[in-house]
């Protein structure tokens, strides 16, 4: 399993980007598929988006496609989420994680390696 670790949240007004990192340790990296979750106050955990191990496919919930985007430094065992176009409704704490399915999944249970998660506020 690897370990990850998130960072690059914060508070910011709507309309403006972030760009959120998940530094990895362990073996492997680039095996392994990486997907990016959150969950807001209240609410259940939710996929946001995934990227292939290789970096060349991605996938995008729809309610952040076209704004957000991954992509995968496997050199540096880390990947990123950029986040554009921010919205409220975007707030809430984002967590990295990673499996070990070659596919492009959204399911949580997919998921074996979970960082701690960083927050990440959107003002109005």
């Amino acid at each position: 399993q690897l370990q990850l670790v998130e960072s690059g949240g914060g508070m910011v007004q709507a309309g403006g980007s972030l760009r959120l990192s998940c530094a990895a340790s362990g073996r492997a990296f680039s095996s392994y598929t990486m997907g990016w979750f959150r969950q807001a106050p209240g609410k259940e955990r939710e996929f946001v988006g995934v990227i292939a191990w290789s970096g060349g496919a991605t996938y995008f919930a729809d309610s952040v496609k076209g704004r957000f985007t991954i992509s995968r430094d496997n050199a540096k065992s880390t990947v990123y989420l950029q986040m554009n176009i921010l919205k409220p409704e975007d707030t809430a704490v984002y967590y990295c994680a990673a499996s070990i399915r070659g596919i492009l999944t959204t399911r949580l249970d997919d998921f074996r390696s979970w960082g701690q998660g960083t927050r990440v506020t959107v003002s109005s």
